[in-house]
């Protein structure tokens, strides 16, 4: 593609560690929260699939416009430490830019910094600044949701498919969710995407917690994103993602929540919250057999 080329450098301080923002960076249900640079664009993601050699494809939505697509194509993770990816922008079938975009990622003594290098080519003379201003919102955007987001992770000694089939079935996962002390009990539960589950928590000293999952995604033996309610059709608490990953013969899973406020957070973090899901983790290694 001729036209117009240019180098472009970002970089951001975040609040979180460096293991969290890479994360919000790459888990395709945390990308969906903070995707859109402003809240008049809607974003429709209709494929993500982030490994090396992976595509996701997003729709940016504005009212009484064309929709702008975009596409990313992940060429190197190194997991909280860099990522290479290109990135193609077309609207109406027209290509509008090709960039290749290099993220590093590192520790700092507050939380973790990212700076990213982006080598832009575009037939547009605008679409330089126009990608300064969207790709520098949406980094803004990624800070506040890293700064937001909880992740547990569990190395579980038993195979994928056997710690899959055990989330994945309604008979099983009420009977090991939640902390230690914690029983579920179940009105609705439909575990497919589009799916819900619709349950009581309810503690040892018999107080009852609504909640209400709805699964946006469920991806064999991969990942399953979920929103959580605050009970039936309650407020957002939260945007949650489970991904599994085989490692030799073991799984680990990875459970990440972006909490709707940073004082949701706060909260969650002042109660154990952090504790508590590992406990989760925990009590299905047990169920399995595997802790």
């Amino acid at each position: 593609m001729s036209g117009r080329f240019a180098t472009l450098d970002f970089e951001r301080e975040v609040e979180a560690p460096v293991e969290t923002l890479w994360q919000a960076w790459t888990a395709p249900a945390a990308r969906a929260v903070w995707a859109a640079p402003t809240p008049a664009v809607t974003v429709e993601f209709v494929e993500a699939d982030t490994a090396p050699g992976g595509r996701e494809i997003s729709l940016c939505k504005v009212p009484g416009r064309p929709d702008i697509r975009c596409e990313v194509g992940w060429l190197e993770l190194r997991p909280a430490a860099r990522s290479v990816n290109y990135e193609l922008v077309s609207s109406e079938g027209v290509t509008k830019s090709a960039a290749l975009v290099t993220a590093t990622f590192a520790g700092t003594d507050s939380g973790s910094r990212v700076a990213f290098t982006i080598q832009l080519s575009s037939p547009a003379e605008d679409m330089e600044a126009d990608y300064r201003q969207g790709f520098g919102a949406g980094l803004d955007n990624l800070a506040g949701v890293a700064a937001r987001t909880m992740v547990l992770r569990r190395l579980i000694r038993a195979p994928r498919p056997v710690v899959w089939g055990a989330w994945v079935n309604p008979e099983t996962l009420p009977l090991w969710w939640g902390p230690d002390g914690f029983s579920c009990r179940t009105k609705r539960i439909d575990l497919r995407t589009g799916g819900e589950w619709v349950f009581d928590m309810i503690a040892a000293d018999g107080t009852v917690y609504p909640n209400h999952h709805l699964y946006r995604e469920i991806r064999p033996e991969d990942r399953i994103a979920y929103t959580l309610l605050r009970g039936e059709n309650g407020p957002r608490h939260a945007d949650a993602w489970a991904s599994f990953e085989e490692a030799d013969g073991a799984t680990t899973v990875t459970l990440g929540m972006v909490f709707a406020t940073a004082a949701e957070y706060q909260d969650a973090k002042g109660f154990g919250a952090e504790a508590l899901g590992l406990q989760t983790l925990a009590k299905l290694a047990r169920f399995i057999g595997a802790d």
